[in-house]
């Protein structure tokens, strides 16, 4: 199947997790993609991964005005304009609320919603331009759900459904597409990462409301079970193609039943 074939795709994050199985999906079903990522060795094992021409990278961070500039001309550039933006670069930094830092609640905030907001600000003049133009933005479960000590997290993706919603009807008579995606339970590396980066006495008893209800294939150092990146992938190319022609400014939870 190849329903994204000659479509010009930028997909940040795509150098670990979700962000780099959406890269190589949309890549098998026929899109020529630009990857960027913070990290150069994520990257560069994005690109060992890929077994299909049509995949250029750069090192850009979401969170700094001028790389995002630079970054998203350079794909325009590149590719000859944008079709479809994905954005799930963001990080996970968690603490009991009342001992966060105002440097933790700016970091999450900045990386997670200004990073969306700047990516998308700089590639909506191509994307406008585009009879394809789609944003998926990456929000979260935990915007809607309770999670325990992810305050900044949760906030930060709240906002980004509030953005994709704003996006959906400024531009919606401009043929733009914008939909956001709530994974949770999914395997990511923030995930990977979640249990190093809790706070000390933490009540693991919390964890069992983020359980799904279907069978999956991994555990993260939480013990939570999830499911692999893949299971994300294939919703976000369904989105960039037709098949998603007649979604926009909405969500999208894929779970596997956590919050039924």
């Amino acid at each position: 199947m190849e329903r994204l074939r000659d479509r010009r795709v930028l997909v940040t994050g795509a150098g670990s997790g979700i962000g780099r199985a959406t890269t190589l999906r949309l890549m098998e079903e026929g899109a020529h993609v630009i990857g960027t990522d913070v990290s150069e060795d994520g990257l560069i094992g994005t690109q060992q991964a890929a077994h299909l021409e049509g995949l250029t990278t750069y090192v850009m961070d979401v969170a700094d005005e001028a790389s995002v500039a630079s970054g998203v001309q350079s794909a325009v550039d590149v590719l000859g304009g944008l079709d479809v933006v994905v954005n799930p670069a963001g990080i996970l930094l968690a603490s009991h609320t009342h001992e966060t830092s105002l440097e933790l609640w700016n970091r999450v905030l900045t990386v997670n919603l200004t990073g969306t907001f700047l990516v998308t600000r700089a590639a909506l003049p191509a994307l406008l331009e585009s009879p394809d133009g789609v944003v998926v933005n990456f929000s979260s479960t935990s915007a809607s759900f309770a999670h325990p000590y992810m305050a900044a997290y949760s906030a930060s993706k709240g906002g980004i459904q509030a953005f994709t919603h704003s996006l959906a009807l400024e531009y919606g008579k401009q043929g733009l597409r914008a939909v956001s995606i709530a994974p949770g339970s999914v395997k990511s590396g923030i995930t990977d990462s979640a249990a190093s980066r809790l706070p000390q006495n933490v009540d693991f008893s919390l964890f069992g409301r983020l359980l799904p209800i279907l069978p999956t294939e991994f555990t993260t150092e939480v013990g939570n079970a999830v499911a692999g990146p893949e299971t994300v992938a294939g919703v976000v190319a369904m989105l960039a193609s037709d098949d998603g022609k007649f979604i926009t400014g909405t969500e999208i939870r894929i779970d596997g039943g956590t919050h039924t």
